[in-house]
This record gives structure tokens, sequence and C-alpha cells, in this order.
């Protein structure tokens, strides 16, 4: 038998690290600040913070920001539809990693 050499590789995401304003948000995902607080209000993103001068969003909402940002554009999709598509991608996206796990998917 051959042995097994393991090597641990430790990283940090730094998305989840980054801390925006909603203006610097905006910029990151060219949106306009409607279509942000519209996404809030839908429940898309949920900043920290209790008013939109004060909120922050961290690397997640970038993420769901840009995300919702093109389905806004490409399919013209209002910010209600936009919360549905993201509610059932990630849907999609816990029952793949539920079957991966329990090792019925490659």
């Amino acid at each position: 038998m051959n042995p097994v050499t393991m090597t641990l590789i430790q990283g940090t995401v730094v998305e989840e690290e980054v801390h925006l304003s909603l203006t610097e948000l905006c910029r990151a995902c060219r949106a306009e600040e409607e279509h942000v607080l519209s996404w809030v209000f839908e429940g898309v993103l949920e900043p920290l913070g209790d008013s939109p001068r004060d909120w922050r969003f961290g690397g997640e909402s970038l993420r769901r920001a840009r995300l919702a940002m093109r389905l806004a554009r490409d399919l013209d999709i209002n910010p209600p539809g936009v919360a549905l598509a993201l509610d059932l991608l990630d849907e999609v996206a816990e029952l793949r990693a539920r079957l991966k796990r329990a090792g019925r998917l490659r």
C-alpha cells in the first residue's frame, strides 16, 4: 500500500470580509441606488445598519447584487421577480449540495 499524503491549504475568501456602503455597492455592481433599495425591500439583500446612509453590505451581498443586476438587465425582471429567481437559485444550490454530500451527485 502507498501512504497517503495530505496537504492542507488555508486561505481567506476576500468577499466575506468586504463591507461596502450603499454607494460603493452601487458602483461595484453598476446598479442605480433605486435598484439596490428595491432589492433590500424585497429581501434580496440584507444590509447591516439602521438606514440607507448607515448600511454596510458584505461580500455575499455584492455577489447577490451583481447577479440581481444581471437578471434585471438581461432578462428584464422586476424586483419581486429577481427576489424569486434568487430564492430558487439558492434552493437549487442547497439541493445540489445535499445530493453531493449524500454521494448522489458528482
